[in-house]
């Protein structure tokens, strides 16, 4: 699905909060909440975050890290009131300079897979 699609599901969906949606070094889901609003931007630019509030991930002088969604692991999550509708997207993490963060899970097996 491209990012236009996305959009478009969303406002179908009628979701009210997306939550963009990785791992820790230890496998714990973490995510980071955004109105569907700021779904563009999010889509175009990425989404920063600080990285040194994850266990594991960086220390305060390198904390910046952008997560990049992927509008192909959309998916509504059925347990929440329709009222409040909720959907998660996966990302991949990204440190300032551009390069795969290489605490990144999804990133790793993605590499992993791409050898078989």
């Amino acid at each position: 699905m491209d990012n236009k699609e996305l959009i478009t599901r969303i406002k179908e969906d009628d979701v009210k909060f997306i939550s963009l949606q990785f791992t820790d070094v230890t496998g714990s889901v973490k995510s980071v909440d955004i109105t569907p609003q700021r779904l563009p931007g999010a889509l175009e630019d990425g989404v920063w975050f600080d990285g040194s509030s994850v266990e594991g991930f960086a220390r305060v002088q390198e904390s910046d890290m952008r997560l990049v969604l992927d509008p192909d692991t959309y998916a509504v999550l059925p347990w929440n009131p329709k009222d409040l509708q909720r959907a998660r997207v996966f990302c991949d993490i990204y440190k300032p300079d551009g390069m795969a963060f290489v605490g990144d899970a999804r990133g790793d097996l993605k590499q992993i897979l791409s050898l078989i």
